[in-house]
């Protein structure tokens, strides 16, 4: 039998959020983000058993789809 692989340094690996961190951060309520997971809205998530963790990766990607386009600018007049 031989030994598992060591872990990278916990710097190399991605950061994670879990549930509650990402409402804090994004500023709605854990059951918007339930919601929004149930409709297949929200960002990406990793499960760990019960428990569902969010890459900071995905979550920055996710808000950045978010974004409304940017206004269209009238033509110039002439």
């Amino acid at each position: 039998m031989t030994a598992p692989a060591p872990l990278p340094p916990s710097s190399a690996l991605p950061p994670l959020l879990d549930l509650r961190e990402l409402s804090a951060y994004l500023g709605v309520p854990v059951s918007t983000i339930y919601d929004w997971r149930a409709r297949g809205l929200g960002p990406r998530a990793y499960r760990f058993g019960k428990h569902l963790k969010f890459a900071v990766a995905d979550v920055t990607a996710w808000i950045e789809a978010q974004r409304d386009p940017a206004p269209q600018q009238p033509p110039a007049r002439r």
